[in-house]
């Protein structure tokens, strides 16, 4: 398969050198590989948006538009523009497919890749998913571990790093990663999984450690905005961020008002001015 490159011409400028930034998800604001995410996220004051590989179903491939020159430079064009940055790019269609069983990830993971390189994004969110739940089947433990080794090699030669969100204990997904010992496979820290699996915000980040974080989806499942939701306390997860001396991209994925669920601009507005306010 051939891939179109633009490396050289991949340049998102810097326009905000805050320890922490606030991102949001393009396919959670229904905008999904939408050149018009970019204005949304803008009009939310974001610092950047995390944009999705698009769905897959049944196919072999994603569904991603961004493998065309055209689509490319439209989008970092439009980065540009608005002064936002691309925080990441997601592979959320692992939600639903299994990386531990499907047998073409090798090809999924290097259509991610050459979208990163092609849109200068550093990161990339890898979930587990239900599929590939390591709890629910220990079983695959070893060929996650040997695939995520794979993956780690493909990374490395690119200069990328792959954040990967299990439903393992802090302390399990730790020593996931130090068995991986590769610099391109860390920890993509996700509140809603923690707290969904009672554990303790606080002591899961200092578990996890500065090193083996990579990035943050600072948000809970629907019900409350991240200012009102009693599982969360903001402040003190900034104290813990700020002792451990980590910084980098805080991603707005959910924490919708399920009283007003649909209203995109006013659930994701409140949450990264909040988000703001806290961290920044």
């Amino acid at each position: 398969m051939e891939w179109p490159s633009l490396t050289e011409t991949a340049e998102i400028q810097v326009v905000n050198n805050q320890r922490y930034k606030v991102s949001v998800c393009d396919w959670m604001m229904l905008k999904r590989q939408k050149v018009g995410a970019m204005e949304l996220a803008k009009s939310l004051n974001a610092d950047g948006l995390e944009l999705d590989m698009g769905g897959l179903g049944k196919r072999v491939s994603f569904d991603n538009k961004l493998t065309e020159k055209h689509f490319q430079e439209m989008f970092i064009a439009e980065c540009n523009r608005l002064g936002i940055q691309y925080s990441s790019l997601a592979m959320s269609a692992f939600y639903g497919q299994s990386f531990a069983k499907r047998d073409n990830y090798e090809q999924l993971i290097d259509e991610c890749i050459a979208t990163m390189k092609a849109m200068g994004i550093k990161v990339a969110f890898l979930p587990m998913g239900n599929q590939s739940d390591l709890v629910k089947e220990p079983e695959l433990y070893n060929t996650v571990v040997e695939r995520l080794k794979v993956v780690a090699k493909k990374a490395e030669s690119a200069g990328v790093v792959i954040g990967i969100e299990t439903t393992l204990t802090a302390k399990e997904e730790a020593k996931l990663i130090d068995k991986i010992n590769s610099p391109s496979i860390k920890s993509y820290v996700n509140f809603s999984s923690i707290i969904k699996r009672n554990g303790n915000i606080i002591k899961d980040l200092k578990t996890l450690g500065k090193d083996r974080i990579i990035q943050i989806h600072a948000s809970n499942t629907d019900g409350y905005w991240l200012e009102n939701d009693p599982a969360i306390n903001m402040p003190e997860i900034k104290k813990t961020l700020d002792k451990m001396g980590w910084s980098g991209w805080l991603v707005v994925e959910r924490s919708r008002d399920t009283n007003d669920v649909h209203n995109v601009k006013k659930n994701y507005g409140a949450n990264v001015r909040y988000l703001k306010q806290v961290f920044q």
